[in-house]
């Protein structure tokens, strides 16, 4: 009885239910469009109140800055009201009645997404529901191909993007920094939306941003941003996810100085290399792994060069010191001009990482054991008897050791 009345009551299969379904696919066009044409005002009013309130920032005339500034915070606020509104009354009524797009589905869902963040995570939910809409519009004026609007619009769209990624960024390095000691599966989501955001910023943001810049503000890492287009092409491997995180943690070194900190960041290239061994330790083709060792050294220096030879406050005196020892041996190495150069370089980030790893040599064993079989492969260790000894050591001592010595 109970199944008999559920499909007797089925409202869309009823006559009248056909009919509003079909009243309904002719009023979403037309909803559709009154809504677009309330943003494209509201959006006109906001570029206009952002322009004059930039002319009294050059002026720097205060009682027009303040003024100017709240007529800004206004068309801002209604203009993504606005956008919010066509969202909620449009989208959702064509995902409802299935005449919606692909992309209109995508926003759709990722709006509800982003909504559910409110309670739990709110200063994340502001950051990225702002960040959200703004992005819907760009996406709008760009299908429409209005390159005029978009000119007048970019300004104000970087802007406001910058501070709402800055933001993002700076929350999750706080949400960071409390779950230093929580789940393992709180740090990793964490890491991940670190990653994701400095993807969207360089992938959506930084392009717009150089595109108007005429002071080539981005010059200094424009090798960088080429090394992120090649990285980024056809499917990526797990090495080359692992790359494209080491060259987004390296432009953010120059970008989001502040609202990544060194102690993020530093958190986040410890991040990468731990992944890397890992890497290392899964590959069972011998390319493949001279291939993840590559990118570990690669790594190691540039956590060694972008960020620790940066660090001002260290939270123990004896690790500055032995930074200053490896940046000594660095240096030295760097002055070389013998083929074997970059060899040296290698044993050097290898043998500093093996030092790290001792420390807590129970937890990484298998780590361990793989770099020292490719330091007895580069010939700075040697491995007699399922023993490895110092090159140096042997040669000077003529000593044959019993137990393990590390280079």
């Amino acid at each position: 009885m109970e199944q008999r009345s559920l499909k007797v009551l089925d409202t869309n299969k009823t006559f009248f239910s056909k009919i509003t379904s079909t009243i309904t696919k002719i009023l979403i066009p037309t909803k559709v469009g009154v809504n677009g044409m309330m943003i494209s005002i509201k959006r006109n009013n906001l570029i206009k109140a952002y322009n004059n309130y930039n002319i009294a920032v050059k002026e720097n005339s205060e009682a027009k800055k303040e003024a100017l500034s709240k007529k800004y915070e206004e068309a801002f606020a209604l203009y993504l009201e606005a956008i919010d509104k066509y969202i909620l009354d449009s989208v959702y009524k064509k995902v409802k009645n299935e005449t919606a797009s692909g992309f209109e589905k995508e926003a759709l869902s990722k709006y509800y997404m982003i909504v559910s963040l409110k309670d739990k995570q709110y200063s994340e939910y502001k950051y990225k529901k702002q960040e959200y809409l703004l992005n819907i519009d760009y996406k709008t004026i760009e299908a429409t191909g209005k390159e005029s609007t978009l000119e007048k619009y970019n300004p104000f769209y970087v802007e406001k993007m910058d501070v709402l990624y800055k933001g993002l960024l700076k929350n999750y390095s706080i949400q960071l920094a409390d779950n230093i000691n929580a789940g393992r599966d709180n740090i990793d989501e964490i890491y991940t939306k670190i990653f994701k955001t400095l993807e969207d910023y360089v992938s959506d943001i930084l392009p717009i941003k150089i595109s108007i810049d005429k002071k080539q503000t981005y010059k200094s890492i424009a090798e960088d941003i080429d090394k992120y287009e090649i990285v980024t092409l056809g499917k990526l491997a797990d090495r080359d996810i692992i790359k494209k995180k080491m060259i987004l943690l390296g432009i953010s070194r120059s970008i989001f100085t502040h609202s990544l900190p060194l102690v993020a960041a530093e958190q986040s290239y410890i991040q990468l290399i731990k992944e890397t061994r890992k890497l290392i330790l899964n590959q069972k083709n011998k390319t493949q792994k001279n291939m993840a060792f590559d990118l570990l050294i690669e790594l190691i220096e540039e956590y060694n060069i972008k960020l620790l030879s940066t660090k001002v406050y260290w939270d123990k005196p004896i690790e500055k010191e032995e930074y200053k020892k490896f940046w000594k041996k660095y240096n030295e190495i760097e002055a070389l001009t013998s083929a074997d150069k970059a060899k040296q370089k290698q044993i050097l980030f290898l043998k500093n990482d093996l030092i790290k790893l001792n420390k807590k040599s129970n937890k990484y064993i298998q780590e361990i054991k793989a770099i020292k079989s490719k330091l007895v492969e580069l010939g700075a260790m040697k491995n007699i008897k399922n023993t490895y000894i110092s090159v140096n050591l042997y040669k000077s001592t003529g000593m044959k050791i019993s137990k393990k010595i590390e280079a």
